[in-house]
């Protein structure tokens, strides 16, 4: 249903913390005049922990107004309570989203069959199109792929965002690959992912380099594995310093130095420390983005 470049989109917000509307609809646009295939709001990248109640449904009303249907709108919706999740994706379906993402409960560490429960739940409750979202990294809790499987059979869950490693992907497309559509939560193993029959990335590079990353998406695609390669090499520095300090610190700052955005963050998250701001420039540099 999805397929290329995903941005997990940062939310831009003022120095006081407070949102910052204006700024958002300017990402919005750079995204689009970009390349971008589809925008994840209010995922990891997006800052949701740190967001009130409220506020997650208004930024995806506000990037559903934004975009104006011409890409793909994709919401976060996840909790680890049930009852959270379910009334989060009813607000955004409300809101006008295309679909939902769909983090693992984390910290209450369920069983796989508290998981399957969660996500069948969901799913039969609310009828807009769900992505799993596999990040044990994060959640202290990992979707198994015998659990996937599973969850493969009801219709409106249509695929999963695995950020965990390489093999597991590959083993998903094997396992599942003809009923859901497997996405890297891994900019870093995406482009071997997309050669090895996965449908897309949602990315968190692509909130500094959407061009590239549209560009390395199609061309992983389309099976061209010297193009993809090349792209992603150029890429590589970005992959990495992105993530030197907690997701999203460094890109805030990117997306900052690119004149976006103000680099308003909110606690317990802090802005980039100094002495990892050099690198992630020179990544930037390496991209071509500044």
């Amino acid at each position: 249903m999805f397929r290329g470049s995903m941005v997990a989109v940062v939310t831009p917000m003022k120095a006081d913390g407070a949102l910052d509307f204006e700024a958002l609809e300017r990402l919005v646009e750079f995204h689009i005049e970009n390349g971008t295939d589809a925008i994840i709001a209010v995922g990891t990248t997006g800052e949701s922990p740190t967001l009130d109640f409220e506020e997650p449904v208004t930024v995806i009303r506000k990037v559903v107004e934004s975009v104006k249907n011409r890409i793909p709108v994709i919401a976060g919706a996840g909790a680890n309570s049930t009852s959270e999740a379910l009334h989060l994706t009813q607000r955004a379906m409300a809101a006008g989203a295309d679909a939902c993402l769909l983090v693992t409960p984390y910290y209450n560490k369920p069983t796989q069959e508290g998981l399957y429960r969660h996500y069948q739940l969901i799913a039969n409750t609310v009828p807009i199109p769900q992505i799993l979202y596999n990040v044990p990294g994060r959640t202290a809790c990992d979707l198994k792929p015998e659990t996937v499987e599973r969850l493969a059979n009801i219709p409106n869950i249509i695929g999963i965002k695995e950020a965990s490693t390489l093999e597991r992907i590959q083993d998903l497309l094997r396992r599942c690959g003809d009923r859901l559509d497997i996405y890297s939560g891994d900019d870093g193993i995406a482009a071997e992912a997309m050669l090895s029959g996965a449908k897309g990335v949602i990315s968190v590079t692509a909130n500094v380099a959407p061009r590239l990353m549209h560009e390395m998406s199609m061309a992983a695609l389309a099976g061209d594995r010297a193009k993809t390669n090349a792209i992603n090499q150029q890429l590589a520095g970005l992959h990495q310093a992105l993530f030197l300090e907690s997701n999203p610190i460094p890109v805030k700052w990117a997306v900052h130095q690119l004149g976006l955005m103000s680099p308003g963050i909110r606690l317990p998250l802090t802005p980039l420390s100094e002495p990892f701001q050099p690198a992630v420039q020179a990544a930037m540099q390496q991209a071509g983005v500044i």
